[in-house]
């Protein structure tokens, strides 16, 4: 089985920068198949374009734009690739970085795909400080990286055994159903098969969050993976994901994300 070592990963590299103990990769996929292999670094690959699926020991994840997964060092895993073009962002752990902020505990065992839009937007927040103009503060890059580990810690509960099974049923329609934002609660509540109330009532315990901001940042989400595509407009985008206009679309990213639709889209590189 091959190791690959630090900035090591299979295809053609847009990008590597190296800040402190992180390694942050921009890579475009061009194998079909990757056979079973391996890192010697704990990494986070976040789906940027396209569509992968990734398999490991215990499951497989077919992975679309906006999708990021974490894999421990030294977890096996492969990749089958389909048609298209396929973009991926990596960001590697040297364990001096996770020393550093004592995060050995905390690591994710084997590989896990992160579900919450919280998450991710972090993830697109890390990706677009490294395509900035300007000098790269690793401070930044640290900062945002934290606070993704201390949002997933509060967010990423939901494989534990003590969590009903509405809940799982939930999060999986939330997140594949691309038309979920259309539903109304009671309507949602026949998909997780509970009460309307009840799902209101217990939604934030289980997903720290009240339904509605849940739904807000998975729009921003979904709008986020759109913008690397130049063939969708911002006002088409606006509509696909929910907002109720191309101004509302423009307030609402800005405020998750910190910047515009349209700078955030040149940072992609979709336009």
């Amino acid at each position: 089985m091959k190791l690959l070592t630090t900035g090591q990963f299979f295809g053609m590299t847009n990008q590597s920068l190296q800040l402190g103990g992180l390694n942050l990769t921009d890579t475009e996929y061009t194998h079909p198949k990757v056979d079973w292999h391996y890192h010697e670094n704990a990494y986070f690959t976040f789906i940027l374009q396209g569509r992968v699926l990734e398999g490991n020991r215990k499951e497989r994840y077919h992975c679309t734009a906006g999708d990021l997964l974490f894999h421990h060092w030294q977890e096996p895993h492969y990749n089958l690739k389909p048609k298209g073009f396929t973009r991926g962002f990596h960001v590697e752990l040297k364990p001096e970085w996770v020393a550093e902020y004592d995060l050995a505990a905390s690591l994710p065992e084997g590989s896990i795909r992160f579900r919450h839009p919280a998450v991710k937007l972090l993830m697109y927040r890390i990706f677009a400080a490294t395509k900035a103009k300007g000098t790269l503060a690793a401070a930044e890059v640290d900062s945002l990286l934290l606070e993704l580990f201390a949002t997933a810690s509060g967010k990423a509960g939901i494989s534990t055994r003590t969590v009903p099974q509405w809940v799982h049923l939930l999060e999986e329609f939330l997140q594949e159903d691309p038309d979920s934002h259309l539903l109304s609660l009671s309507q949602l509540a026949r998909q997780a098969d509970v009460h309307p109330v009840h799902l209101s009532r217990a939604f934030p315990a289980y997903f720290q969050c009240t339904l509605g901001d849940y739904l807000r940042l998975l729009k921003v989400q979904r709008a986020s993976g759109l913008l690397a595509d130049p063939n969708h407009s911002l006002a088409a985008i606006a509509a696909d994901c929910g907002f109720a206009d191309q101004s509302h679309f423009i307030r609402t990213f800005r405020r998750h994300q910190h910047t515009t639709p349209y700078a955030f889209r040149k940072l992609l590189g979709g336009c």
